[in-house]
């Protein structure tokens, strides 16, 4: 592969030119190929960020497919996995009519299980009334479909119950003991990936496959000559899930769910199995009702010292060892039965070890969920873990994102992640921020620690949304705010007769409120962290993104205060290489979604005084697009009367 065909690839008159629509040239995207396909070239490490528009896609694509080897790619959503496999990948195969086979490999949980399914067909128990009618239709797809995927089955939302009761988990998969091991879509989804060329997987999926040797990633990843990641700004977070171990009473219900259809279908002659069971799924009920409230997260210091915590923990962990007690005298009658007994045990060895406390790299934590609890322990650092994969045999790996960097410094992504022998670059989007766009900063806003910072953040939206003709995302930094700047936005639409509709963040899925936003045209979305990042909005129906503060985390995250006070101990600024950093970031993401194309116009307003009011403003605005700025409300309104 060399340069020069790289160069007749993405030129004016190239390659992509003549078979793709809209397609024009840009040096950043063809700087970005060349640097990526030396990477590859030189089995190097590469962390390129790449402002919006380059267009980094064809990138990244182009030297993976003329390379020749095999090829990994990791997405940040199953969303853009879908986009990469089903559009983007083809069109540049066609393009390059290079004859490379294309698979895509997701977790075990989006396709339909075969056993399980016939299964839930002849009990006929359902946890809500639409799921009779469901099964009947994912029935009929699990006999047509040729990969059983459930994205592919638009007539059962994705939400639906009856999707926990037709799918495998790890847990409780049969492998090879299963009577449709031989129709099993995994295995066939598998089997495709390790024969093909490129392989497009999500980071969930790549992380849990390194972490537990399973879901086939494993076995990809000997033979990959590259690995590229894309949304490589989700990686630290999505690592520190799979690096640390964690559990929820929702897998001891799932584990009494799978233990009573086995009992009434294979052991009904065994009378103890249905006396432990219910005993069980009380305690782990009686074990969430210790938490007040929902959407907390706490360090473990506080959970233990909740009334009742200790005694529900030892009860709920002494009846999971009664359960597998009696599954252990029926274990040799089936494999589920089997199977069931060998999950209570590596359930119960959890819950000791979360408990035992016994590594000091992982920081104890609790998060509190409607109707479930999940113990964490978390890993205060990533960048070891890697490191072991990215040294484990030579090859090129490639991390990619617009939001890597703090003003053009990787340090802070580069050292989460290990990556200390990585190449950095950077390429600015091709888009005129000047021209295109303005950056707004009200004045007089209060401290945002005060009681009536939101709604002065509402009084300062108001005039910016009445000149916008509405248009406008309002973020968020948290649920609560969000809901609070709704109601007030409501409160003035009605009084001074604006008549722009007002969507909310969780009314429906996100995807129907991108929709309903988009054929509104004159809408206002209220929304937190879901439409931070991943959401494409392009024309004139986004022409203002409001956000309400600087993105910091919590400082009662429990995660984040163990890194705080480990980088402090070290002697290092925990505020300055790593606080600041990950608001940053998290900032480049919200602010992005503004303008996504060449012709996009809009303004992006950021009511928070400590862009000015602090020393790190100025280093936090700096790492945003070269936007024209102001602190006037007329350059607002006049930016929307000009146009």
């Amino acid at each position: 592969m060399s340069e020069y065909n790289i160069r007749q690839v993405f030129e004016k008159d190239g390659i992509l030119a003549s078979h793709i629509a809209g397609y024009h040239e840009r040096t950043q995207q063809l700087e970005m190929a060349l640097a990526i396909a030396d990477a590859i070239e030189n089995n190097t490490q590469l962390v390129a960020e790449a402002g919006t528009g380059t267009g980094k896609t064809f990138a990244y694509l182009v030297p993976a497919l003329l390379t020749g080897g095999k090829v990994i790619i990791s997405t940040g959503t199953k969303n853009l996995q879908d986009q990469l496999f089903s559009r983007d990948l083809p069109n540049v195969r066609d393009a390059l009519k290079v004859p490379v086979t294309v698979a895509m490999l997701k977790g075990r949980s989006n396709y339909v299980c075969h056993y399980h399914l016939e299964r839930a067909v002849n009990e006929g128990r359902f946890a809500a009334r639409d799921d009779a009618q469901y099964v009947h239709l994912i029935k009929a797809f699990s006999e047509n479909s040729k990969t059983g995927d459930k994205g592919e089955l638009n007539t059962v939302p994705e939400n639906a119950t009856i999707w926990a009761n037709v799918t495998s988990t790890r847990d409780n998969c049969l492998g090879g003991d299963c009577n449709f091991y031989k129709e099993c879509f995994v295995m066939e989804a598998r089997k495709q990936a390790l024969a093909a060329d490129v392989v497009v997987v999500n980071h969930h999926l790549f992380f849990a496959d390194v972490m537990l040797r399973d879901e086939g990633v494993a076995e990809l990843l000997p033979s990959a000559n590259t690995v590229i990641f894309d949304e490589a700004h989700q990686l630290p977070d999505v690592a520190g899930l799979f690096f640390g171990e964690d559990i929820s009473t929702s897998q001891l219900l799932e584990l009494a769910r799978d233990c009573t259809a086995a009992h009434l279908s294979l052991a009904k002659d065994c009378v103890q199995l249905g006396e432990v069971i219910p005993v069980l799924e009380k305690a782990c009920k009686d074990f969430r009702l210790i938490f007040a409230y929902e959407g907390s997260r706490m360090p473990v210091q506080k959970a233990l010292a909740l009334k009742d915590f200790q005694s529900s923990f030892d009860h709920m962990q002494a009846q999971l060892q009664a359960l597998s007690t009696v599954l252990e005298t029926q274990a040799a009658r089936d494999p589920l039965l089997e199977k069931c007994w060998q999950r209570s045990m590596a359930l119960h060895d959890l819950l000791s070890r979360w408990h035992a406390a016994e590594n000091n790299n992982l920081v104890r934590w609790v998060e509190v969920f409607t109707q479930s609890v999940q113990l964490h322990a978390t890993p205060l650092s990533v960048a070891e873990g890697f490191g072991k994969q990215l040294n484990a045999q030579p090859r090129a790996w490639i991390f990619t994102s617009a939001t890597l960097a703090v003003k053009n410094d990787f340090s802070h992504y580069v050292a989460q992640m290990g990556l200390q022998d990585a190449h950095t670059a950077s390429w600015q989007s091709p888009f005129n921020y000047q021209e295109q766009a303005l950056f707004y900063v009200p004045p007089e806003m209060p401290d945002p620690n005060s009681p009536s910072y939101t709604a002065c953040v509402v009084a300062a939206a108001l005039p910016v949304l009445q000149a916008s003709g509405g248009r406008a995302f309002v973020l968020s930094t948290s649920l609560r705010a969000m809901r609070e700047i709704h109601a007030l936005l409501k409160e003035a639409f009605a009084e001074n007769g604006i008549e722009s509709p007002l969507l909310l963040q969780g009314d429906t899925s996100r995807t129907e409120l991108l929709d309903r936003f988009r054929q509104l045209g004159n809408a206002v979305l209220v929304g937190s962290q879901s439409f931070w990042e991943g959401v494409d909005v392009r024309g004139e129906a986004l022409s203002v993104v409001i956000i309400d503060k600087l993105p910091f985390a919590p400082p009662d995250d429990p995660v984040l205060s163990a890194r705080v006070d480990k980088l402090n101990a070290e002697g290092k600024n925990a505020f300055m290489e790593y606080q600041l950093p990950y608001s940053v970031i998290t900032l480049k993401q919200g602010a992005g979604r503004l303008i996504r194309d060449e012709n996009d116009r809009g303004v992006l307003m950021i009511c928070d005084p400590r862009l000015i009011t602090k020393s790190y403003g100025k280093r936090i605005w700096q790492s945003l697009p070269p936007f024209k700025r102001t602190r006037v409300l007329t350059d607002v309104q006049a930016f929307f009367a000009d146009h």
